[in-house]
């Protein structure tokens, strides 16, 4: 089943990290600011998990019938976008109202990068995904460790915390993470943040590329000793 989350949800984002821990979000509003985040780290974090799985959980079928195996993670990575425009929706339900309210303003050119924020964010999950598989179908109490750490992850990502925050010692940690350009271009477009660099988009395609061309490569290496591991 997969969660959306809901207005609760962002509005506990908002007490916790907004009221109580005080933590500045740029100027934005922050349920904006929250929402932007979630909306595409929960996307990847769930294309991922469910892709690193994808073998262990279908293993009966994949001994019943043959077909390319590399369909069932790319089919995962295809239905997940789709319901990433559902969340992108509310993001951009709640960004007009702002807009209409006068606080938020328009998205500028940066937006129109958009559909390649999407093409990377499922490239990367699918690469990881599919290199996490292979480990999975051996080792399989790892997807409980894997689970763990993907939510630790987030907090090395900008969904939280913006990276004008973090100490500039410590702002390394958040980019070597692809994510954070594809988040923080994500918010230029949209919310007008001061942190994204283009160096930052270029980082995560490189890093994209490479991490999707090694899990191809290590898929078709295992892939006929799926059926026999799980």
């Amino acid at each position: 089943m997969v969660y959306y989350p809901t207005y609760s949800f962002y509005s506990n984002f908002v007490i916790i990290f907004g009221n109580l821990a005080k933590i500045p979000t740029d100027g934005i509003p922050p349920i904006l600011f929250y929402l932007s985040g979630v909306t595409i780290w929960g996307i990847f974090s769930e294309s991922f998990t469910k892709t690193a799985t994808v073998f262990v959980d279908n293993a009966a079928l994949f001994g019943k019938v043959y077909f390319p195996r590399i369909v069932m993670p790319v089919s995962i990575i295809v239905s997940n976008l789709l319901r990433f425009f559902i969340q992108l929706s509310l993001f951009i339900l709640v960004y007009i109202i702002y807009i209409i309210l006068g606080k938020a303003s328009l998205p500028n050119a940066y937006a129109l990068l958009l559909p390649l924020l999407i093409l990377l964010m499922g490239m990367l999950s699918l690469g990881l995904g599919i290199i996490f598989s292979a480990l999975t179908t051996k080792y399989k109490d790892l997807r409980f460790l894997m689970a763990f750490g993907i939510q630790l992850a987030m907090y090395i990502t900008p969904v939280i915390l913006p990276l004008s925050t973090i100490p500039k010692d410590k702002q390394f940690l958040f980019l070597l993470n692809p994510m954070t350009g594809i988040i923080e271009c994500f918010r230029k477009g949209f919310l007008h943040t001061p942190s994204f660099e283009w160096y930052m988009l270029g980082y995560s395609f490189i890093v994209t590329v490479i991490i999707l061309f090694l899990g191809v490569f290590i898929f078709n290496k295992i892939e006929k000793d799926f059926v026999d591991t799980v």
